[in-house]
C-alpha cells in the first residue's frame, strides 16, 4: 500500500513544492520505503500547474524502477498510485501486444500504459484495491479514481484556485489556506452513523471520491462518473443447481485467494477462527505449503470477547505457522492515544482497537496479510438479517400489546456488560422499529438516531440542522439500486454503508498506521458480483445465515468451525466506560468544554453518563461516539 497526494493550480501560480512535500510526508506511515514529489506545467494556454506526491510501501518489484510518481516514456503523463491490481499481468500482456514497452514489473506502470491505451476506461478494466491520480500533461487534465468497494481512501478539496487531494485528511492540514471548519451536517451524520459517510468529510468543502467512481478535472470544471455499482441482477449461472452454486462459490473464492498471494515480501493471514478468515486460510493451503503460511490472532482476558481458541483450532487443523498474543485490559487501553493519533476523521467503531492491535502484531512478522472481511456482508452473516425477518412478525402485533407490555418489559431488562448481550440486542431492536426498513438498519447500528439528536445538539446546532434529513443519504443510495426482495435491500445497506464506510475504513486506517497491507479475497469482483446475483434465500436460508457459503466450505473446513456461533470482534466497552475509562470520559466531556464548543447539550450528555455509570442503561455507543469525536477535535481541529 501507499499514500498519495497532489495539488493542481488553475491561476497560473506554481505548485508550492514545500507544501506538497509536507502533505506527502504526513502519509509516511502508509509508505515508509520510498517517497517522491514531482511538479510540472500544464499546457501553456491553460494556466495549469500540477504536482503529485507519493509514499511507497514496496510489495511488488522492490527495485528503484517502482519509484513514484511514475511517468510514461515521454514524461507527459504521470501517476501516483495506491493499491494492488490483481489482473495486472494479463493487462500487461495485452498492452505489450498493442506495442507498449515496459521498464518495470509493477502494476503501477500497467495502469499508466493502460490509460494511454484506453483513457478513463482503464478504471473498469483493472481489478483490485486502489486509489490513484493521473496527470495528463498533454490534455491538461487530472484523473482521480477509486476501487469498486472503496477499500482505499481518497479525499479532495475543490477551491477557486484548483484542486487538492490526498489519501488522508491530515495531509490538508499542511496547507496554510486550509481551514479546519467542521461541517455541522457532517457532524450530524457522524453521530448517526459513527463515521462520516461518502461523499462527505467532517471538514467543510472536503469530499471523498465515491467507491467505483472516477473524477476528472481540467482547471475549470470537475465531473464524477461511476464505472461500477453494486447490483443484484440475476446472472446467467444463478439458476444453477444448489450443488453447482456451491462449487462455483468455492472455485471463485479459491481463485480470489490465489490472486492475492502475489507478493515480493513476506505474506500471512489474519485468523480469528470465524468461518471467513478460516476459509481464506484453508484455501491458501491449496496453493502453498501450510507450514509456510503465517497466521495471526489475538485474544483477550475477558472470555466473552475472546475467540483465540477457535483460531488455534483452525491453525492446528491446517498446521500453519501460527502466532497468537493475548492482551490485557491495560494493554488495550494503553493503545488508545495511538488510535486517537492516527484517526484524522471522527470514527466510533470500537473494534478499531483490536484491529489495530492485530495489525501491529502481524506487522512484526509480515508486510502483507489476507483477511476475511466482506463475507458477512455478501452472505447475510450478521444478526440484523435475522432481526429484519423478525421485524415482519413484530409489525403484526397489535400496538397496545407492544406499547403496553413488550416494550416496557424490554426497557426494564437488567443491563449486561457482555458482548452483544440479549438485553442490548432487544433494546436496539425496539429502537429501530420506529423507522422504515430503508432506515431501520442504520438505527440499529448507529449511535444517535434522529429523535436522540434533538436531545443531543445545542439549540444553535439544531437550528442549523432544522431542514437537514440525516437519513436522506440512505434514501438517496436506496433509490440508486434495484432490488428483488428485502434481503437484497439489507445486503445493499451492509455492502454500501457498513462495509464500504465502516469496516474498510477501519481496516485501512488500522493497518496503514503500522504499514501493513491487508487484502480481502471476499471482495474480489467476480466473486462479489456472482454472490449478489444469487437468490437471497440461498444466503439467509430460514434462520441459517451464510447458508450457501457454509455448504460450499464443508469440504474445506471442520464443521465445528463452520457451524459455531458467531461472536464478533469486540471489546468490553460497556464495562470500560463504567470503570477504567470513566476518568477519561469525565475529563473529556467537561461541562465547560461542551458549553464553550456550543455543539452539544451538556445536560443530555450528563444524563447519558449518569445512566451508564449507574447501570440503568447501556449507553456505550453514544458515549464512545462522543468521546472519539472530542479526542479527534482536540488533535485535528484546534
Amino acid at each position: 500500500m501507499c499514500g498519495i497526494a497532489g495539488i493542481i493550480t488553475n491561476d497560473n501560480s506554481m505548485v508550492n513544492e514545500r507544501e506538497l512535500r509536507a502533505m506527502t510526508d504526513s502519509l509516511m506511515h502508509r509508505g515508509p520505503d520510498d517517497g517522491g514529489v514531482q511538479c510540472f506545467d500544464g499546457p501553456a494556454h491553460t494556466g495549469l500547474h500540477a504536482g503529485l506526491g507519493h509514499r511507497r510501501l514496496s510489495i511488488i518489484d522492490l527495485s528503484a524502477q517502482g519509484h513514484q510518481p511514475m511517468a510514461n516514456e515521454d514524461r507527459t503523463i504521470w501517476i501516483s498510485f495506491n493499491g494492488e491490481i490483481y489482473n495486472y499481468k494479463d493487462l500487461r500482456m495485452d498492452l505489450i501486444r498493442r506495442r507498449h514497452t515496459f521498464s518495470s514489473e509493477t502494476d503501477t506502470e500497467v495502469i499508466l500504459h493502460g490509460y494511454e491505451e484506453y483513457g478513463n476506461e482503464i478504471c473498469s478494466k483493472i481489478k483490485g484495491m486502489f486509489a490513484f491520480a493521473i496527470w495528463d500533461g498533454n490534455r491538461g487534465e487530472l484523473l482521480l479514481a477509486r476501487d469498486r468497494f472503496g477499500k482505499k481512501p481518497l479525499y479532495y478539496w475543490l477551491s477557486p484556485n484548483g484542486i487538492v487531494f490526498a489519501s488522508e485528511l491530515k495531509a490538508f492540514l499542511h496547507l496554510p489556506t486550509f481551514r479546519t471548519e467542521i461541517d455541522i451536517r457532517c457532524l450530524s451524520l457522524y453521530c448517526a452513523f459513527e463515521y462520516v459517510p461518502t461523499p462527505f468529510s467532517i471538514y467543510k468543502n472536503v469530499l471523498k471520491l465515491p467507491a467505483g467512481a472516477y473524477l476528472t478535472y481540467d482547471g475549470k470544471t470537475s465531473s464524477i462518473k461511476k464505472y461500477w455499482s453494486i447490483s443484484f441482477s440475476e446472472g446467467k449461472n444463478s439458476k444453477n443447481s444448489e450443488k453447482d452454486i456451491e462449487e462455483n462459490i468455492a472455485a471463485l473464492l479459491g481463485d480470489a485467494v490465489r490472486k492475492r498471494l502475489m507478493s515480493d515480501v513476506a505474506l500471512g493471514s489474519f485468523l480469528s477462527g470465524g468461518i471467513d478468515s478460516s476459509a481464506v486460510v484453508a484455501l491458501m493451503c491449496d496453493y502453498v505449503d501450510p507450514g509456510s503460511i503465517k497466521t495471526f490472532s489475538i485474544g483477550f482476558e475477558d472470555p466473552s470477547f475472546d475467540e483465540s481458541s477457535y483460531a488455534r483450532y483452525v491453525a492446528n487443523h491446517f498446521k500453519t505457522d501460527h502466532r497468537e498474543k493475548v492482551f490485557t485490559t491495560k494493554e488495550l487501553l494503553d493503545i488508545l492515544p495511538k488510535v486517537w493519533g492516527f484517526l484524522d476523521e471522527p470514527y466510533a467503531d470500537a473494534s478499531i482497537l483490536p484491529t489495530f492491535m492485530l495489525s501491529q502484531f502481524t506487522r512484526e512478522t509480515v508486510t502483507v496479510a489476507l483477511g476475511g472481511d466482506g463475507g458477512d456482508e455478501l452472505f447475510c452473516g450478521y444478526d440484523p438479517f435475522l432481526a429484519h425477518k423478525l421485524a415482519y412478525t413484530y409489525e403484526k402485533i397489535p400496538g397496545f400489546l407492544k406499547r403496553g407490555i413488550i416494550e416496557p418489559f424490554i426497557a426494564g431488562m437488567p443491563v449486561s456488560a457482555g458482548n452483544m448481550s440479549l438485553d442490548f440486542r432487544l433494546k436496539q431492536f425496539v429502537k429501530g422499529m420506529k423507522y422504515p426498513i430503508s432506515q431501520r438498519n442504520q438505527a440499529w447500528l448507529g449511535a444517535f438516531p434522529p429523535e436522540q439528536q434533538n436531545l443531543l445538539f445545542s439549540d444553535m446546532v439544531k437550528e442549523e440542522l432544522s431542514s437537514f434529513n440525516v437519513y436522506g443519504i440512505i434514501d438517496d443510495a436506496w433509490t440508486s439500486c434495484s432490488f428483488r426482495d428485502w434481503i437484497d435491500e439489507i445486503t445493499f445497506m451492509y455492502e454500501h454503508f457498513y462495509l464500504g464506510e465502516d469496516i474498510l475504513t477501519k481496516v485501512d486506517r488500522a493497518s496503514m498506521a503500522v504499514s501493513l497491507e491487508v487484502r480481502t479475497p471476499f471482495l474480489d469482483t467476480e466473486l462479489s458480483e456472482y454472490v449478489n446475483s444469487l437468490p437471497g434465500s440461498l444466503k439467509l436460508h430460514g434462520l441459517t445465515r451464510k447458508y450457501i457459503l457454509k455448504k460450499a466450505l464443508e469440504r474445506k473446513l471442520p464443521k465445528e468451525i463452520i457451524y459455531r456461533k458467531k461472536k464478533g470482534f469486540g471489546i468490553p466497552l460497556t464495562k470500560w466506560l463504567r470503570e477504567d475509562l470513566r476518568p477519561v470520559l469525565e475529563n473529556t466531556l467537561l461541562e465547560d468544554t461542551i458549553k464553550k464548543d456550543g455543539l452539544f447539550n451538556f445536560n443530555f450528555i450528563r444524563q447519558l453518563m449518569q445512566e451508564h455509570f449507574s447501570g440503568v442503561k447501556d449507553n456505550r455507543k453514544q458515549l464512545w461516539t462522543l468521546l472519539m469525536f472530542h479526542k479527534w477535535k482536540e488533535r485535528f481541529c484546534g
